[in-house]
Parts: C-alpha cells; structure tokens; sequence
C-alpha cells in the first residue's frame, strides 16, 4: 500500500499543525464548492489538538460556511462528558467553541452519564452513523478523517494485536483492555475508517519514528495498525522531522 501514500515532513510540531490547518482550510472550501456539506472526522492526541487550535487561529478560519460541516469522532474516552481528557472536550476548547457550527451537526460520541453501558453505547453510536449514511451504507462518505499515530502504531483505539483491530463487521467498537488509561474506549474500526475519502495522519516526536517506519515498511496490521490504513482517494501522513528519522528519502513527498 505505500505506492498510494504520502509523508510530508515539517520542521516541527507548530510548523506542522499550520500546515495541516491551511490544508484542512483550502480543502473544506473547495468540497464546498462541489457539495451541501462535509463530513470530517476528528482525533484526539497532542497533534490532533494543536492542528485544530491552529484552524481556529488562522486568519483563512472563517472562509470555511461551518454552518456546513459535519463532525464525528474516530474514537472517545469513556468518561464523563465534559471530562478535561475526552476527545471532545479538547476540540471544544481548540475549536468547537469558536465557529458557527450547528449543534445538529456535531455527532458527540455517548459518556457514561446517558445511563448506558460501554457495548450500549457503541451500538448507539454506531446507529447515528447508519443514521447518516446513504441508502445501502453503513456509514456517511467521510471526507476528510484526522487520525494520530501512537508510539506503538496505533491509531484512533485501535491497539496492536486487540480486538478491535481485527473487527470487520461492525462499525463501533467498546475497547476496555487499552494498553493506556483509560482503559475504556469507543472506536470506529478500519474499515470505517478507510472508507474515509482521505485519511490524513498527523504525528511528530522522536517516539512515532519506529513505528512510521513500520508502517511505510507495510507491516502486519495486526502488530502496527497504522499500517492499515489507506483511504479511498489519498492517505497523507503530515509529520515533524523528528518522526521522520526512519523515512527513506524516496516515500517523502516534496508537494501534496
């Protein structure tokens, strides 16, 4: 699969979260010329919070008719709504909270709050996506899905060698064995996930390069999930140079 891949590598962590948001911008504008609405998903994560907060601080923000844009999640934290480690509550405070989006259009995974457990609350979610998807899918078209990539190749909470990874034929998961805490999780599997449109993966930091390596390698999915990732039109991994050390010079691109 690396023949459909792209890196490009930035300087650092900021220069890349700039990038990514400039894309991000000039993307979404353009499919809003060609269609009624975009469907984004988001990630959480260090990098994932920084190219959100650097959306939000260009001065191009408001040329996106956020009254347009669709959000989901490609995973969540099972804890309480409003907890400062969800997900959402990072996206809220890098973004959400400060474009004219509609409240309809922002698809907030459940917490253990709405009197449901974890495998309930993945069926719920998993019943909004089919909810929003076209007559005959399982989920909307995604136009653009955000992902991070751990230090052990992970991506949304999809952990090497679990369950999850290997799930097929459903489009929610509930993780409770996470290798980090919390331990519970709600996820979109890989197959959602690379339904998405584009994919693009956004990591920085010494600690990612092995396992970037490894993915560009095309290892097991099983062992280093990232590794199966592709989605339907372009996969884009955006990361800083430290990332990069284990990159051979010729997967790197010089232009998007």
């Amino acid at each position: 699969m690396s023949n459909v891949r792209r890196v490009l590598v930035h300087a650092d962590k900021q220069t890349l979260a700039g990038s990514v948001a400039a894309r991000f911008i000039t993307k979404v504008v353009d499919l809003l010329d060609q269609q009624s609405e975009v469907n984004v998903v988001l990630t959480g994560g260090t990098v994932g919070t920084a190219v959100l907060a650097a959306i939000n601080e260009s001065p191009a923000r408001d040329s996106i008719d956020w009254s347009r844009v669709v959000l989901w999640w490609g995973d969540e934290r099972w804890l309480p709504r409003g907890d400062a480690e969800r997900n959402d509550t990072q996206a809220r405070n890098a973004l959400l909270d400060h474009v004219a989006l509609v409240p309809q259009h922002i698809h907030w995974c459940p917490s253990p709050a709405d009197g449901i457990d974890i495998d309930e609350a993945a069926a719920l979610y998993a019943a909004e996506l089919s909810l929003a998807a076209d007559d005959g899918a399982t989920t909307p078209r995604f136009d653009i899905t955000f992902l991070g990539v751990g230090p052990d190749g992970h991506v949304a909470s999809l952990f090497p060698e679990s369950d999850g990874i290997q799930v097929t034929d459903e489009t929610v998961v509930a993780v409770r064995n996470s290798p980090k805490p919390p331990a519970e999780r709600l996820s979109l599997t890989l197959p959602v996930i690379n339904s998405s449109d584009r994919v693009w993966l956004a990591l920085a930091g010494p600690d990612k390069a092995s396992a970037l390596g490894l993915v560009l390698a095309d290892a097991s999915t099983l062992e280093v999930p990232a590794a199966g990732v592709e989605g339907r039109l372009r996969t884009v991994f955006f990361v800083d140079s430290e990332a990069a050390a284990e990159v051979p010079s010729e997967l790197i691109a010089t232009e998007y």
